[in-house]
Parts: C-alpha cells; structure tokens; sequence
C-alpha cells in the first residue's frame, strides 16, 4: 500500500502515465526459436523461463508446438509434399487437342466469313 500512496496523490494524467499498459512487443524468429528451444531442453519451468526471458508463459508454450510439430522438416522427414505430382502426357495431350479444336474451328468460321483473314 506504501507503493500506492505517490500515486494517490499525482493529479489523474499523471497517474495514467505512469501506470499505463507495456505496449505490444514483437520478437525476432531468432529469439523465439532461443525460447522454445530453451523451453524444450530445460529442466526450468514455464514461470522461471518466462521470468528469464520477460515472457508470458502461454507464450513460451505457443513458440514451443511448432518446434515440436516441424522438427523433422528439417531433417527431411517430413510428410510427403501436399499437391500430388503433375501428369505431364496428360496435359500435353490437352493441349493438343484444344490446339486441333481452335484450328478447326477457325477455319469453319473463316469459310463462313465470321472470321477475318486479317487480325
């Protein structure tokens, strides 16, 4: 209550300033992955990191699960690539065959005179 009684007795701006809020902070990829990787091979819990670090210890956990989650990524064990391979005589055949459509149909409206000879 000692901390308190300086405060009581600054006018009500003054009291706003000092006791406003930390503003909202952003952390390099390089410090979070220190802190989940501290987090993940320590023997400290969540508080005594948090405190180390001056972190929120929910947020320790949220920079920890994609540790976990793509840690073999990185070793090239991850899951098999999401789109499946491309089937290129396939598409190939497509294209030939819209390729032989847009001609014959170019001629027939070039023989019907829909078509100008010139573009």
């Amino acid at each position: 209550m000692e901390d308190l009684l300086p405060l009581i007795t600054l006018l009500g701006d003054e009291r706003e300033q000092i006791m406003a809020k930390r503003t909202r902070r952003t952390h390099s990829v390089v410090f979070k992955a220190q802190v989940a990787l501290a987090a993940r091979g320590s023997e400290k819990t969540l508080a005594e990191l948090a405190q180390r670090f001056d972190v929120h210890p929910n947020q320790i956990t949220e920079w920890k699960r994609p540790l976990g989650e793509r840690a073999a990524d990185l070793f090239g064990g991850g899951t098999a690539p999401a789109e499946p391979p491309v089937d290129l005589k396939a598409l190939h055949a497509k294209i030939g065959q819209r390729t032989l459509e847009h001609d014959c149909l170019e001629g027939a409206l070039a023989k019907v005179g829909w078509l100008s000879a010139t573009r």
